[in-house]
């Protein structure tokens, strides 16, 4: 019978792996097992018709023993607590790998935004920030755009933010945009951060990107950049696949022509440069590298005995099942976990709160080259973790990151 495992219970899962490696106290387990804190919320918005629809918000706040919780808020029909609480989950971890000042947070609200006007969803999320504000801020919970929000979302929440307090906190909020303190390259940071993390892990195995063959689930924001960023390196993407389905292109697919052609008609089906293929079909595939960088539990049991790649470079958040990584482990693939390889997007915004901070910006050269200096070192004491104990590189992770956050909750006295 094929796994049936919530998120929660999935991240619970990959803690437990880290937890007993380490002979983890059970009293800081219990404390990491579960968020600190949940907030539910109702939030009523006047719709333009004169009607008032009522919608539910979520935040959750797994862990503030190293700093404030940070994490995205999503905006989807979808949206539910188990979701939120595995995310929250996971930015913890995420950002404990890479030796951030924060614990994990993340929010959403249950709702389509595409049926909403702009007004609407203006009133959507100043509401949630009115229904949260006491549990939110610089120094408390900083939220950031995730699935279905953007810049202009932060921008109505900075602003409903700085009215409820009489004051303007830039910091509470990030991917902002810049004229409102948000940081050059946050749009590309999950992305570069990843072809960052993978160019590190084909270094260690002594390969060369140059004609590597990819392929990609999702492209989107994350995934677009990963791979043009890999096109441009030498990499050939021969398969993308979104919801529309999937494309394929043996000689490699061309990237700028394609973000051509999603920036017309949004998704990939219908490129003239490759031919239709079913979007399940892409980690099937005899590819060196395949990246999901769209969904969670997409590879499970059903279909990790067919990955063919060497390697996993996970960009979505729990795109893997444990039985698929064990599947994938004993088949000799290495998966790059996702709370090191996606941790590109944290960092930057970390460094968005860092410039909110201080007043005092930086170029985009200097974002970036921040980042991968980041993103280098974090992989390096994971990938030592991981050969000193003979361990998966998920489980290396989480044992780095466990490390740092069970000395802090020990050091400040919570257990």
């Amino acid at each position: 019978m094929a796994e049936q495992l919530t998120p929660m219970q999935i991240a619970q899962s990959q803690l437990r792996a880290a937890a007993n490696k380490l002979n983890l106290e059970d009293s800081v387990l219990e404390m990491l097992l579960e968020p600190q804190r949940v907030v539910c919320v109702r939030i009523p918005v006047k719709m333009d018709d004169g009607t008032t629809k009522v919608f539910n918000g979520y935040r959750s706040q797994h862990s503030t023993a190293i700093g404030p919780a940070k994490g995205g808020l999503r905006f989807h029909p979808g949206v539910n607590l188990d979701e939120v609480k595995a995310l929250s989950f996971w930015m913890t971890f995420k950002c404990g790998v890479l030796g951030l000042p924060y614990g994990g947070g993340k929010g959403g609200i249950e709702v389509d935004p595409k049926k909403l006007s702009r007004g609407e969803l203006e009133r959507l999320s100043r509401g949630y920030v009115r229904a949260l504000a006491d549990v939110l801020g610089s120094n408390k919970d900083i939220p950031a755009p995730d699935v279905n929000t953007n810049n202009q979302v932060m921008s109505w929440m900075l602003d409903e933010y700085s009215v409820i307090n009489r004051q303007t906190d830039f910091g509470m909020v990030t991917g902002k945009p810049i004229l409102l303190g948000g940081s050059k390259g946050r749009n590309e940071a999950t992305g570069r951060g990843a072809v960052v993390t993978l160019l590190e892990a084909l270094t260690k195995l002594k390969m060369d990107i140059k004609g590597r063959t990819v392929a990609i689930q999702g492209f989107g924001n994350v995934g677009s950049v990963a791979a043009d960023l890999l096109w441009e390196l030498g990499a050939k993407i021969v398969a993308i696949s979104d919801i529309s389905g999937g494309i394929y292109n043996q000689d490699g697919i061309d990237i700028k022509a394609l973000l051509e052609h999603t920036a017309q008609s949004e998704y990939v089906s219908g490129f003239a440069g490759a031919i239709q293929m079913p979007g399940d079909q892409v980690f099937e595939l005899p590819v060196d590298i395949v990246i999901p960088a769209a969904l969670e539990n997409v590879l499970t049991e059903k279909n990790a005995p067919k990955v063919k790649a060497k390697i996993v470079l996970e960009i979505a958040n729990g795109p893997t099942t444990p039985k698929a990584d064990e599947i994938m482990a004993k088949n000799g693939v290495l998966v790059l976990p996702d709370i090191l390889s996606n941790a590109g997007g944290v960092t930057v915004s970390y460094f968005e709160w860092v410039q909110n901070n201080y007043g005092y910006y930086w170029s985009e050269d200097e974002v970036n080259d921040r980042l991968t200096k980041k993103m280098q070192e974090s992989f390096a004491t994971v990938w030592d973790m991981m050969q000193e104990n003979q361990v998966d590189m998920r489980t290396a992770a989480y044992m780095v990151s466990v490390q740092r956050i069970s000395e802090a909750i020990k050091l400040r006295g919570i257990v």
